[in-house]
C-alpha cells in the first residue's frame, strides 16, 4: 500500500533522513518508531504529502505523492502529533467544515460524519464546542477527521499522548479496530502500546532504519542467547546452585515465588546454547518437578534502547 525508495531529505545541510526504503502491506498496522530527531515526522509529512524529498520516491496505493498528489491525499488520512483543530467551533461544524475541504459527496455527508462520529464514540459531544473537550476528546474529533472520506490509509502520529490511562486503552481498541478496514502507520514513544497494536515495527535512528521486522523476530536476533523463565518445586539456593552448575548456563536468578511451594528463576544461557533439556535433565535429577518453563523474548524498550545507541547506526537488522 506504501512504498518508500531511497527517501531522503535535507534542510540545508542538515539530512533528516538518509536513504530510506521500506514497504507497509495493505491492512497492516505498522508501527514507526525513533528517537527524538530521528527523522519520524519528516518521513510521515513526506509520505502525506506536506513536505517533499529531496531525493527518492514514495507512492501509495500505486500513485506518486508528488505527481499526483490529490489522488494520494484523497487515500490517506493524517493524525499529526497535535490535531489540527478549530476550537471555537462545535464537532459538529468541525466535521462538516473537513467533509467540504475533502470534496465528500454532499449528499451523503451527513450520513458520513454520524458514521464516523459513532465510530471514534464522540456522538454524545458533536454539538459541543472543541475548545471545551478534554485532552481524550480532541484526540477523538482529531482521529474523526482524519476518517473523513474513508481513506484507505491511516497514519497516526503520537495519538494517544497526553490521554490517561483508561482513554490510552479506549484509543487502543478503536485503533485496532480500524485496523480491520485501513492500513495503519503508527508513531508513539509510549512503547507497550506498539507493542499490544502493531504487527511489525520500524525503527528509525539518526535519519536510517537500523531495524523493520515483528517484534518476536527483533528479539531472537537480538538477544544474542536464549533466555528462560522456570518455575521449580523445591528450595530456591539449591536450584539455583544446580543450574549455575550447568556449562551451558551463563546466569541464573531469583524471580520471586508466584507459587505457593515454587519458585521461579530467570536462567540465561551461553550464547547460541539451547539450555532446555540440561535444565530439565538436572532439576530431574535433583528430584525437583518443573512446573512451567518458557522462552523470556527482549521487550521493545530493551530492542528499542539496543537499536538506538550511538553504534546502531553502523549496525542493521534486516
Amino acid at each position: 500500500m506504501i512504498e518508500v525508495r531511497n527517501l531522503t531529505k535535507r534542510f540545508g545541510q542538515h539530512v533528516a533522513v538518509e536513504a530510506l526504503n521500506f514497504t507497509v502491506n495493505q491492512g497492516e498496522i505498522l508501527g514507526f518508531l525513533g528517537p527524538n530527531g530521528a527523522g519520524k515526522t519528516t518521513t510521515m509529512n513526506i509520505i502525506t504529502g506536506y513536505l517533499s524529498a529531496t531525493e527518492g520516491d514514495v507512492t501509495v496505493d500505486g500513485l506518486d505523492v508528488l505527481d499526483e498528489p490529490l489522488e494520494v491525499k484523497k487515500r490517506i488520512g493524517y493524525l499529526p502529533e497535535f490535531p489540527p483543530l478549530y476550537l471555537d467551533m462545535t464537532v459538529d461544524e468541525f466535521m462538516s467544515f473537513v467533509c467540504n475541504i475533502k470534496r465528500v459527496d454532499g449528499k451523503g455527508k451527513k450520513e458520513s460524519i454520524d458514521r464516523i462520529l459513532d465510530v471514534v464514540k464522540i456522538v454524545d459531544v458533536r454539538r459541543r464546542l472543541i475548545k471545551n473537550l478534554s485532552k481524550g476528546y480532541k484526540q477523538r474529533v482529531g482521529l474523526a477527521q482524519a476518517l473523513v472520506g474513508n481513506p484507505p490509509v491511516l497514519i497516526l502520529d503520537e495519538p494517544t499522548i497526553g490521554l490517561d490511562p483508561k482513554q490510552i486503552i479506549e484509543m487502543r481498541n478503536l485503533i485496532r479496530e480500524l485496523g480491520r478496514e485501513h492500513t495503519v502507520v503508527l508513531s508513539s514513544h509510549i512503547l507497550p502500546e506498539v507493542t499490544a497494536i502493531c504487527e511489525r515495527v520500524i525503527i528509525i535512528h539518526k535519519g536510517h532504519i537500523v531495524a523493520g521486522d515483528t517484534i518476536e523476530n527483533l528479539s531472537r536476533k537480538l538477544r544474542g542467547s536464549a533466555r528462560l523463565s522456570v518455575r521449580v518445586a523445591g528450595p530456591l539456593e539449591s536450584i539455583l546452585k544446580t543450574i549455575r552448575a550447568l556449562p551451558e548456563v551463563k546466569k541464573a536468578d531469583d524471580l520471586g515465588v508466584r507459587e505457593p511451594e515454587t519458585v521461579d528463576v530467570y536462567v540465561e544461557a551461553k550464547r547460541e546454547a539451547d539450555i532446555r533439556k540440561p535444565v530439565f535433565e538436572a532439576m530431574s535429577r535433583a528430584g525437583y518437578p518443573i512446573l512451567q518453563m518458557r522462552s523470556v523474548d527482549l521487550t521493545l524498550e530493551e530492542i528499542f534502547l539496543q537499536l538506538t545507541t550511538d553504534e546502531a547506526v553502523e549496525r542493521r537488522v534486516s
